[in-house]
């Protein structure tokens, strides 16, 4: 259970773990740097004023700042090493999971090395990501096929020409598609918060990265962490980017978590020990890649008026009992959006539909998405309180994992909830225990 203190601040952390990791700004700290770091570092413990330890921090968040601005290009940042034996803290499956949808991008600009390391440290299952294909056939980590609305690609005057309209999902789009350019070029761009609404002073900071960085983070994590990597856009990444020998996205998606040790099914060892699902929204990628893998998938469904981009079939066919079933020999489970388990109207909660129970009867997990804390993404019923939405779900509707914006938030709601245990009939019962203890205070 977290402690009830002041936290630390977040740009005190991203400034000590930018000194331990050249992926936070997109270079590598000297050898220089970290020894005075380390030395500093031992002052403090040995009773070094909280000012000087936090003026070295400073000091060595300007200094790499300064070689932030002046390095353009792709990092060096050692990829994940094979001979790492260290025992560590298993992944939790006593309880759904805590799945942290693009990191921890409600309060870092998502899918950056920086929100997937806060998403770590705030207790996340598994960090989420999306993967498509840079157009000399690298794997990122980005989830609009367009760089317009989460980078800084307006600024960039010597992209100016790349704009382009293509097809996605048979409609029209407009903007610099991920496709057009390299990986060097996309190393180039720094990533912004998507949402206005949040907090903006990370914009610009951080770099966009690569699917082997995302796995370096995950297996260099202190305890085990899952992944969750998403075949983005499979059809629109075929049609513009080739490999060689006749080879597909989805085999370069797959290569790639092979390489890293990424196998087996459901709960066996090898999956206990680097757990990960592959989840898509097109079912004829999830059944490609089921010939070469073991691992565990999970198929996405769109809103109710949105076809599989691959197949074309409606949302009533593919959640309809003979679909299920059938897709339960490729999927060990569903990630349905939200609001189509339990359609709102007018911004409140109608009766839940039975897709949960039905999945469930055909053995497969559901992990809906996405769970925000924001007032504009509560429905009234949950009174403009994320922990009411998480009780619900969790304990009404009887979901096996949820895709959070806010780990920490679904982290403390779980410990809290299993700090009750059974004296309390849910969360709140603790929650107001502690209301009343600091009451009494007063």
């Amino acid at each position: 259970m977290y402690p009830l203190t002041k936290p630390e601040s977040t740009i005190h952390r991203l400034t000590r773990k930018s000194v331990r990791s050249s992926l936070l700004l997109g270079v590598r700290a000297s050898p220089r740097l970290r020894l005075d770091w380390e030395k500093r570092r031992g002052v403090g413990e040995r009773g070094g004023s909280e000012e000087d330890i936090m003026a070295s921090l400073w000091i060595a968040s300007l200094l790499l700042f300064s070689l932030f601005n002046l390095t353009v290009g792709r990092p060096i940042y050692p990829l994940p090493s094979k001979q790492d034996n260290k025992v560590k803290q298993p992944l939790q499956t006593s309880r759904p999971y805590n799945i942290a949808h693009r990191g921890s991008n409600g309060e870092i600009p998502e899918e950056t090395a920086a929100a997937y390391m806060r998403a770590i440290e705030e207790g996340a299952d598994f960090i989420e990501t999306d993967i498509l294909a840079s157009k000399d056939g690298s794997l990122i980590c980005f989830h609009d096929v367009i760089l317009d609305d989460t980078t800084d690609i307006a600024k960039h005057k010597e992209f100016a020409d790349r704009k382009r309209t293509y097809e996605v999902q048979g409609s029209n789009m407009t903007g610099y598609f991920v496709v057009d350019f390299t990986l060097d070029e996309l190393k180039s761009l720094r990533v912004k918060q998507r949402y206005p609404f949040r907090d903006q002073q990370y914009n610009g900071k951080f770099s966009i990265i690569t699917f082997e960085e995302f796995i370096a983070i995950a297996l260099d994590a202190n305890r085990i962490v899952g992944i969750y990597p998403e075949i983005k856009n499979p059809v629109f990444i075929n049609q513009h980017v080739k490999w060689p020998h006749g080879k597909k996205f989805e085999d370069k998606f797959v290569g790639l978590l092979l390489k890293y040790g990424y196998k087996g099914a459901y709960m066996s060892e090898d999956w206990l020990k680097q757990p990960v699902f592959i989840q898509s929204f097109a079912p004829t990628s999830l059944i490609y890649i089921s010939n070469v893998t073991d691992s565990p998938k999970i198929f996405l469904i769109d809103d109710f008026t949105m076809p599989t981009q691959d197949t074309n079939q409606s949302y009533w066919e593919i959640t309809s009992d003979s679909f299920l079933e059938y897709i339960r020999s490729y999927v060990v489970g569903i990630g349905p959006w939200k609001d189509t388990i339990v359609p709102p109207e007018n911004n409140h909660l109608t009766t839940p539909s039975d897709l949960v129970d039905r999945a469930h009867a055909h053995n497969l997990q559901v992990h809906p998405y996405t769970y925000r804390n924001e007032n504009s993404f509560l429905h009234f019923d949950f009174h403009q309180d994320p922990y009411s939405e998480y009780e619900y779900w969790l304990n009404k509707i009887g979901v096996d994992g949820l895709f959070t914006d806010f780990t920490g938030s679904l982290h403390k709601y779980q410990e809290w909830a299993a700090a009750s245990g059974t004296d309390e009939k849910s969360a709140y019962g603790l929650l107001h225990k502690i209301a009343l203890m600091i009451s009494s205070y007063d």
